[in-house]
């Protein structure tokens, strides 16, 4: 798993990235077959955002999360990006029944 970071109007501090790579550490131990992440991290006024697109077999899976707390987006987005993740393994579990 490739992990691929951008800030907008911040600098991606070691510490952020620290932080996101344990969330994705964590997504990875549970879904094998995430190729790349490519995570946008922005500040626009007040609002503190997280973005992620995840690469797993062929599809792209996003999330987007805002906050008033870089972390707090962070952990925002990886449970959209979990629920998402579980919804699509037990679509493509039922498709091959």
């Amino acid at each position: 798993m490739k992990l691929h970071y951008t800030g907008k109007n911040l600098e991606v501090t070691p510490a952020l990235k620290a932080h996101a790579d344990e969330k994705f550490n964590h997504l990875a131990a549970k879904f094998t077959k995430i190729s790349n992440v490519y995570v946008v991290f922005t500040i626009e006024r007040n609002d503190q955002i997280a973005e992620a697109t995840i690469h797993i077999n062929g599809i792209e899976i996003h999330a987007t999360a805002t906050t008033n707390d870089m972390y707090h987006s962070i952990d925002s987005m990886n449970e959209k990006l979990l629920a998402q993740l579980v919804k699509h393994k037990e679509k493509a579990a039922d498709h091959h029944q």
